[in-house]
């Protein structure tokens, strides 16, 4: 068996060794319990050594590809195990609603109103050139656990980024998180208890509510306008109620893309210190700014805003990196929940995200895909008018839009666009009480794929629709 080691491969030889019998397996056909070549005759005729053969042997019976028997060698598994992307499915918002994936659709299914960018949008080169830089130079200590407030070098980075957009803080309150989820339970946690009452923004994050039931935290909703919560209705609900919290997105509002003014924010600034309740903003579309923007952590505040950011959206879901920063007082609360319930971050992760923002990568990166997110925008806006879809508002940047299909053309949208493997994020996600809306949010870096410009398209002609249905 000729398995096509290239040792100038930056590969390790023994995950060659790996693919190359895996494929071996696949394209030859052999039977199930087919025994391997021996392990000293593979070494032999591809210049290998026995103890990397063995190695890789042995990590395909942890895969199920192969099975070992005392004495007799390696065989092919009995029954192998589905493994990589087909033998999994991915997260998305909503799938516990079972909405399910298109597995009869010859294209699969197309998230349009997902919160990440395309797997095909990823630089994932500077990541993997990351990696190597900390493995290369930073072993001392690397695999190890973190510090209770995060890694030093990646949170003097994240000062001077909070210092650019003119959010006054210091080292000692910043602190890193396993993402911005991790962030907001780490404060649920921390400042709330059961039957605590919260404000919460209409259409939200829809992760947030589900987050905040769960620990037993009573959600009041106000209304999202076009430049932020809806001032006179939150007055309304203070004068009946005493939230401990206001959460809220500045920026790029998920899901209707708008982003807060300045005249909502020095209202809601003003509410937070007369009615005394902490605001926590959550801004983890905030690098995809290229304009002006109104961030309640940039106004002078005296520590009534906790500000929550994360590079899952940007840069890598899988690194799992956030922060948040806060006054110094609950960030000492803060350190002792996230090193009870989960002892501390990922040293190595934060390493690498700290190497992107030092060496200018992230910088370089973030400002390619404003420019892509910013003609992707453009197109998708024109797209919808020129279809007829009502749209919620223009937003300045990002990635989402909030927008639906003209009534006379919605009941038809969602057998429409199962037919085309589109699956769809429903207005109802979006309200805390689950309630039926028929808006939607369409993240435009999906929105150039030929199946989602067919469902605009469908949903806005009614000739199209009635000659669809028909058939």
């Amino acid at each position: 068996m000729d398995l096509g080691i290239d040792r100038q491969a930056l590969v390790p030889v023994v995950q060659q060794i790996v693919s190359a019998v895996a494929e071996w397996i696949r394209q030859s056909g052999v039977s199930p319990g087919t025994r391997l070549p021996p392990i000293r005759q593979l070494a032999r005729d591809n210049l290998l050594s026995q103890s990397s053969v063995i190695e890789a042997f042995e990590r395909m019976v942890a895969q199920g590809l192969l099975a070992s028997r005392q004495g007799s060698g390696f065989f092919v598994a009995e029954q192998l195990v589905a493994s990589g992307p087909k033998g999994e499915s991915q997260w998305y918002e909503g799938a516990e609603q079972g909405w399910g994936s298109f597995t009869d659709n010859p294209l699969g299914e197309l998230k349009l109103g997902c919160g990440w960018l395309p797997d095909a949008w990823r630089e994932s080169d500077d990541i993997i050139y990351a990696i190597r830089e900390v493995t290369r130079t930073n072993t001392a200590g690397l695999f190890n656990y973190s510090t209770p407030l995060g890694l030093t070098a990646l949170r003097e980075q994240l000062l001077r980024r909070l210092t650019h957009i003119r959010i006054a803080t210091s080292l000692d309150r910043i602190m890193t998180t396993q993402g911005a989820s991790h962030a907001l339970d780490l404060l649920i946690r921390t400042l709330l208890k059961a039957g605590d009452t919260v404000v919460v923004e209409s259409p939200g994050y829809a992760n947030l509510y589900r987050l905040l039931a769960f620990h037993g935290v009573k959600l009041l909703e106000v209304p999202r306008t076009h430049g932020g919560p809806d001032i006179a209705a939150l007055e309304a609900l203070l004068l009946v109620h005493r939230p401990k919290c206001l959460f809220i997105n500045s920026l790029y509002h998920n899901p209707t893309g708008t982003s807060l003014s300045l005249v909502v924010a020095e209202r809601l600034l003003q509410l937070a210190h007369a009615q005394d309740f902490f605001i926590v903003e959550e801004d983890v579309y905030g690098d995809l700014q290229h304009a002006n923007c109104t961030r309640l952590s940039a106004l002078p505040h005296e520590d009534r805003v906790i500000y929550v950011s994360s590079f899952s959206k940007t840069l890598s879901s899988a690194l799992r990196v956030g922060y948040l920063t806060a006054s110094t007082a609950i960030i000492a609360q803060l350190v002792k929940v996230k090193t009870l319930t989960g002892i501390g971050t990922s040293r190595f992760a934060e390493a690498v995200v700290a190497t992107l923002l030092a060496n200018g990568t992230y910088r370089k990166w973030v400002q390619r895909l404003r420019k892509r997110l910013s003609t992707e925008m453009t197109m998708t806006l024109q797209v919808l008018e020129d279809e007829e879809w009502e749209v919620f508002a223009v937003p300045a940047g990002g990635m989402f839009v909030w927008a639906r299909p003209c009534v006379a053309r919605r009941p038809q949208l969602q057998a429409r666009a199962r037919k085309l493997g589109v699956l769809l994020s429903q207005g109802s996600l979006f309200n805390p009480a689950g309630v039926h809306s028929d808006w939607l949010r369409i993240n435009v870096a999906y929105a150039a794929d030929q199946r989602a410009l067919a469902l605009f398209k469908a949903a806005g002609s009614t000739s199209t629709i009635l000659k669809t249905t028909s058939v």
